[in-house]
């Protein structure tokens, strides 16, 4: 895709194969059988669908055969894109819903919680949600509900993640309890309410690492969460068709069919896959004569808008110096460490670190777990480098091919271990992000000799 004057350059492709991009004369599709570009119906030629359920995040790059090499002609190669509209969709928030917990008997973290509040009469209602906002609310964190049975035993979980006490009264029912209104996100997976048998005393209430927080009789939900908002298609601009869809367009094929959009650098070259889903519909693009535009229907994540910047950055191949993702917000960042797995496993770069050698790791700019990450894959593979986003995938880096840490272990000299110390694990959130101590810890664990300068 072509974003002002630099050559970057954007690739739509029917099936993971190797294509070719150079840049080629375009042709001239055939003139659309349909109305004019103003139409809101789809030209003829093309079939409209219906949107498909997402799938999973892009991670298909592997499936490529020899991705990097883009310079062979394919009929794989669909055409070369000069920009794209709606490509970036940041991640909307977890939807929030409201549920009331009936008849509770609150027992530590959340006994504690009722202290923000002074509990009102059994008549008097909870403020609206509305009134959430200005009202006092005390953070929870994990809430499950345990169905028990009639003996008392648990039969079922179900699980609020994220939860904050926003309103309390007395019960009207049973002095000495109360109903407690609880903001929070319900798990998808799992049935809209937890049902429980006509014997049964209720449900039995754990917090993080199965802490108590007592009992209630009864859950129900006071506001859903709201649904999730209709996205518009990505649209292409700017397309010099070739191979399969060349043909299609010349013969009017109303099955255009299964697309994919691929991220490429100055040099042509592949820089990661961007999304995918059904090609639908095209219209002459305003850009130049045998131009066309496509419109896609995702069914795959789209990039966050973070993305844009992080492929100016990567927009010659792999950075040449350091630290290019120090001033990255945080989406920034979780995305320069995806990209720079997705470049890892094109080039199948062997993950793991050298027994015994000496790694120095620049903690100039590691303000977060992100930040750590990206700095600890540039100290052992330079920059650019991949070696995990988070605990697990450390271990996998460090483990390799071998399957076992290695040995003698490698030793990380942590400089500027300060900046670390004083950032992380401070910012006040119910799940929080790893101390500075618990990474060492990490470290410490993974067989890594580390040594703070």
């Amino acid at each position: 895709m072509r974003h002002g004057d630099r050559a970057v350059t954007g690739a739509c492709t029917k099936e993971p194969c190797e294509a070719g991009v150079e840049p080629r004369r375009p042709v001239e599709p055939p003139a659309p059988s349909a109305g004019p570009a103003s139409d809101p119906r789809p030209p003829s030629g093309v079939s409209q669908q219906s949107r498909r359920a997402p799938g999973p995040p892009p991670g298909e790059l592997e499936d490529l055969e020899d991705p990097e090499s883009l310079s062979a002609r394919s009929d794989g190669l669909w055409a070369l894109c000069a920009d794209a509209q709606d490509l970036f969709r940041d991640p909307p928030p977890a939807a929030r819903a409201l549920f009331a917990l009936r008849d509770c008997t609150p027992e530590g973290p959340l006994r504690a919680a009722l202290a923000r509040f002074e509990p009102c009469r059994a008549s008097e209602t909870p403020p609206s949600h509305e009134d959430h906002d200005a009202a006092p609310s005390a953070p929870l964190g994990l809430l499950v509900l345990e169905t028990l049975d009639a003996s008392g035993k648990p039969l079922s979980e179900w699980q609020l993640t994220d939860a904050r006490l926003v309103a309390a009264r007395r019960s009207a029912h049973h002095p000495g309890s109360y109903d407690l209104t609880v903001e929070a996100i319900a798990h998808e997976d799992q049935p809209d309410h937890p049902h429980h048998p006509p014997d049964s005393p209720g449900h039995r209430l754990r917090g993080t690492n199965h802490r108590p927080l007592g009992h209630c009789r009864d859950l129900t939900c006071v506001r859903e969460a709201p649904p999730d908002s209709e996205e518009p298609p990505i649209r292409l601009i700017g397309c010099s068709p070739s191979g399969l869809l060349r043909t299609a367009l010349a013969i009017g094929d109303e099955e255009l069919g299964h697309a994919k959009i691929l991220r490429l650098d100055e040099d042509g070259q592949m820089l990661q896959y961007v999304a995918e889903g059904e090609v639908t519909a095209w219209i002459p693009s305003s850009l130049g004569r045998g131009l066309v535009d496509l419109t896609l229907e995702p069914w795959s994540q789209r990039p966050p808008s973070a993305a844009r910047d992080v492929w100016t950055r990567w927009s010659s191949g792999r950075p040449g110096r350091p630290n290019l993702w120090a001033d990255c917000g945080v989406e920034g960042r979780r995305f320069w460490l995806r990209t720079a797995q997705d470049h890892a496993i094109r080039r199948c770069s062997a993950p793991h670190a050298v027994a015994g050698r000496t790694y120095h790791l620049d903690g100039r700019h590691i303000t977060d777990e992100l930040g750590f990450y990206c700095a600890l894959g540039e100290a052992v593979h330079g920059p650019g480098g991949y070696f995990g986003q988070d605990a697990d995938t450390l271990i996998d880096c460090l483990c390799g091919n071998r399957g076992t840490l290695p040995d003698p272990p490698p030793t990380l000299v942590w400089h500027d271990a300060s900046t670390a110390r004083a950032c992380l694990g401070v910012t006040p959130q119910t799940a929080r992000p790893p101390t500075f101590e618990e990474l060492v810890t990490l470290l410490t664990r993974c067989g890594v000799e580390t040594v703070l300068a």
